[in-house]
């Protein structure tokens, strides 16, 4: 109804208009007999004129603004879209996708009472403490590269203590020794999502939902549920005290960004990165399980798992709860530099193992990364944190990463300079410049005379009940580089 106003409306006034000027030009054309009747005549005609003009532009603006205003509007646009001959007449028809008429917009922001954090009849707030068996880890993996990367994960895997599952796109042939793994799920059909990224893979559609996957496998006594990928290296340990901070009972979720300048940049500073490990509270997972599948078909663009994660996290209003021991790095060459000077907060997770070189000298990746968990499970609370300490006469500073390295310098360093770290290592685009890195970081030392001796660990032990004991001679400390060191962990 509205539409045929539009349409003839202006189609009256140019008719009406094009009367006025052609009665005006023959006006002028034939001059009219003197007399005041003819000019009484004239002024008559063309008032009438410009009445009905004023009155069709009035006509059809208030049908144009009806149109406009009207709560029918959008099912007028998708019936001329639809309109025979509407692609000459609608230019823009091209430019917008039909599809996008199902896109439907973020939901308000609704927060649950506590009777919506029940699950299996009890309730999410306990009286004994956390511990692994309350955290459910969901494993993000790839068929193609499991064998090889399943060695790591049962580097911190503990079947008889944790649950969680590996997530993969398909089967693969099971082998002896799978039984300590954690149990093979296969992800849910996910090629019905769109996915639009010309640089990323579908496959962040399949791992972004593996948080409601879990959710929905209907595990009792879960409090939290934390992700990862298949080359990300757990402290279990801390883990749990990390979260045993936070209420599970509340929406939580909790990470780390990248140390990579460039990938906060393009993803985003306030993103907890899913290689450095992801937990969410049960409350949080269980709100996703309802609106995380509508959620990520608005988003076709993004290029992968963790940030369609944080994309609906976000319209859920829960920020990021940042916690500094969970380690992306997206780094790559020689992780000394991060490895030396860890900051103080307990150390949870490392990721791109496979990416950087081996930890401790003369061993492979893998060996390399059996005697860090092996100092790892050790002393799991003080892994990785540093001692400094002075030799006042002979001007020496002793940096101790404990279940790493030990540095001497041969020189008096504040804990200002060394608290930053060494640039060992580039970015994963492979920039190294001081920029690039969120952190504090300073440039390798070019002088001979500035350079740090290194000891790194070759194993660990028990001696009594020391945590941690130097063995040496005097005579061997006046030749700092023929120094042997033996670290015995209790």
């Amino acid at each position: 109804m509205h539409i045929g106003v539009m349409v003839m409306m202006p189609q009256t006034l140019k008719t009406v208009m094009s009367s006025y000027h052609d009665h005006d030009k023959n006006s002028r054309l034939s001059p009219l007999p003197p007399g005041r009747p003819a000019s009484r005549q004239w002024r008559q005609i063309r008032a009438s004129t410009w009445s009905v003009a004023i009155a069709a532009l009035l006509m059809s603006t208030t049908a144009w603004l009806s149109l406009v205003f009207s709560d029918a509007t959008t099912c007028c646009f998708y019936h001329l879209k639809d309109w025979e001959g509407s692609p000459r007449l609608f230019p823009w028809k091209k430019c917008i996708p039909h599809r996008f008429a199902t896109v439907t917009p973020p939901p308000a922001l609704q927060f649950g009472t506590m009777e919506d954090h029940l699950h299996n009849g009890s309730s999410i707030i306990e009286q004994e403490g956390l511990s692994l068996q309350h955290i459910v880890f969901g494993i993000a993996g790839s068929s193609q590269l499991w064998k090889r990367r399943k060695e790591y994960v049962r580097l911190w895997w503990r079947p008889n203590d944790m649950r969680g599952h590996v997530w993969l796109e398909e089967q693969v042939i099971k082998e002896h020794g799978d039984d300590s793994l954690p149990p093979i799920m296969i992800s849910e059909d996910t090629s019905y999502f769109r996915y639009t990224n010309p640089i990323g893979h579908p496959s962040g559609l399949r791992i972004s939902r593996i948080v409601r996957e879990s959710f929905r496998l209907g595990l009792s006594d879960v409090r939290w549920f934390v992700l990862c990928d298949d080359d990300t290296i757990f402290n279990v340990d801390n883990l749990v005290d990390i979260l045993s901070k936070y209420d599970s009972s509340e929406m939580v979720y909790i990470g780390s960004p990248s140390e990579s300048h460039s990938a906060n940049t393009y993803f985003s500073h306030s993103m907890a990165y899913g290689g450095g490990g992801i937990a969410i509270s049960h409350p949080l997972a269980k709100a996703l399980s309802e609106t995380l599948d509508e959620c990520i078909e608005r988003y076709p663009k993004l290029y992968g798992s963790d940030d369609r994660l944080h994309a609906c996290i976000t319209e859920l209003g829960i920020p990021l709860t940042w916690e500094h021991g969970f380690h992306q790095w997206d780094i790559k060459g020689d992780a000394h530099g991060l490895l030396s000077s860890h900051p103080i907060t307990p150390f949870v997770s490392i990721h791109h193992v496979e990416a950087v070189n081996p930890f401790y000298p003369g061993l492979n990746s893998l060996d390399s990364l059996k005697l860090f968990t092996k100092a790892m499970r050790a002393d799991p609370r003080s892994f990785l944190q540093r001692s400094i300490c002075y030799d006042r006469t002979r001007h020496l500073t002793f940096s101790v990463s404990l279940g790493y390295a030990i540095q001497v310098l041969p020189n008096i360093v504040f804990p200002r300079e060394l608290e930053r770290s060494e640039r060992t290592y580039s970015a994963w685009n492979g920039i190294s410049h001081k920029n690039e890195f969120d952190f504090d970081a300073r440039e390798p030392s070019k002088s001979i005379c500035k350079k740090p001796i290194l000891f790194f660990l070759k194993d660990t032990g028990r001696e009594g009940k020391a945590k941690l004991t130097k063995k040496s001679s005097k005579s061997q400390l006046d030749n700092v580089g023929r120094e042997l060191l033996a670290l015995y962990t209790d």
